[in-house]
């Protein structure tokens, strides 16, 4: 991903909180023909190891999933955009842009594997994904998924691939008009801030990266 430095963020815990807020990601990689593919999936984001690791499951239907297993992977979250009008600089030498939240993480894809010998620990493993995904997007839900039927369950289990990417590589972009002057990015948080979610969503990005930057400043 091109990322110029004022750009990039390169703070683990931010860029965690960031994948935990934007995780329907896309999982990129070639097909069985080498063609290549991109898969739409939510993920779990674990705070484990150096970068993290992500979790999910693909349907078995989709064959992609055994094109990527054991191979290296790109997964992209993408954040809040927004278009950025110059008519918000101060300079009217100005042109258009866009300005967004993007996330790269790379790693080897680990399929979860079933195990004919004990169909229960498969099972097991599997109903793990989903109470952990049910967990991050509907926690008041495990009490129902819970009192399901075991062979309903099970149904459910066995039409999925389960899947770990330990994050070997992880960059973000964060493109929220640091190349302008302070005027100018003022004035495009305080326009965000009263636009779009998704403009309000860049808006408070802006604030707390800004307020990040001069307090490093204060602090040097």
């Amino acid at each position: 991903m091109y990322t110029p430095a004022f750009n990039k963020i390169d703070d683990r815990a931010v860029l965690i909180e960031a994948m935990r807020l934007y995780s329907f990601a896309i999982l990129f990689g070639p097909d069985a023909s080498g063609h290549p593919v991109a898969t739409h999936l939510p993920l779990v984001v674990h705070d484990q190891g150096e970068l993290g690791v992500l979790e999910g499951h693909f349907a078995l239907a989709n064959p992609h999933w055994k094109s990527l297993a054991n191979r290296e992977t790109l997964v992209v979250f993408s954040g809040p955009h927004s278009y950025v009008s110059p008519s918000l600089y101060e300079s009217p030498k100005s042109v258009p842009t866009w300005n967004y939240v993007a996330i790269h993480a790379t790693g080897m894809l680990q399929i979860i594997e079933d195990d004919a010998n004990d169909p229960a620990a498969t099972h097991e493993r599997k109903e793990a994904l989903l109470k952990n995904l049910i967990a991050a997007h509907e926690p008041a839900y495990a009490a129902q998924w819970n009192e399901l039927p075991l062979s309903y369950r099970n149904s459910m289990t066995s039409g999925i691939v389960g899947f770990r990417i330990p994050i070997a590589k992880l960059e973000g972009k964060f493109k929220l008009s640091q190349n302008r002057p302070e005027i100018d990015r003022q004035t495009v948080q305080a326009a965000h801030a009263v636009g779009s979610p998704d403009q309000q969503a860049l808006a408070a990005w802006m604030q707390r990266l800004m307020a990040q930057s001069q307090g490093n400043r204060t602090s040097d």
